[in-house]
């Protein structure tokens, strides 16, 4: 089974954290449960990996001051994994006040911690809810990004 860290992200996503389900202390359980699922030891190392270090991004850009007329330059490595039209879509998402600069950065964190060569705009909608899901006081907009991802809701890009 080929399986990529971001299947086994969705996997805790829907399994423990979006249904509030404690995943508690005991990491070797839910390793043996991911295990189990059908995820190997690798990628479930990378996806605790990945959720760690979405949580020290949370304390570390918490802080940091925002500038509302700042214009985002993508770097070549991010234009590879990310294409025009996820980049068009993480603006889009800016514009409606889904996303304001910090937290549009720590989706560019995250996706380009995933070792995947590009994104996809489905896998860009998750790493997006993920975020959201794990900022205080961003409610309002993982319900609007909830709904994006769970309903297929459609998106006008123009």
């Amino acid at each position: 089974m080929k399986e990529s860290v971001l299947d086994v992200l969705m996997y805790l996503f829907e399994n423990y954290i979006y249904d509030d389900v404690e995943i508690g202390p005991d990491e070797e359980a839910l390793r043996t449960e991911l295990s189990a699922a059908g995820f190997r030891n690798v990628e479930i190392d990378k996806a605790l990996g990945w959720l760690e270090g979405l949580a020290n991004l949370q304390e570390n850009l918490s802080a940091a001051p925002l500038c509302s007329h700042s214009i985002r330059l993508y770097t070549e490595a991010e234009c590879e994994k990310l294409d025009r039209e996820a980049r068009g879509f993480l603006l889009f998402l800016e514009q409606v006040a889904v996303l304001d600069q910090v937290s549009r950065e720590m989706v560019i964190d995250r996706i380009m911690a995933l070792e995947a060569d590009e994104i996809d705009l489905d896998q860009l909608k998750w790493v997006v809810l993920m975020v959201l899901f794990n900022m205080p006081g961003q409610e309002a907009a993982f319900a609007w990004m909830e709904d994006m991802v769970f309903n297929d809701m459609p998106v006008s890009l123009h």
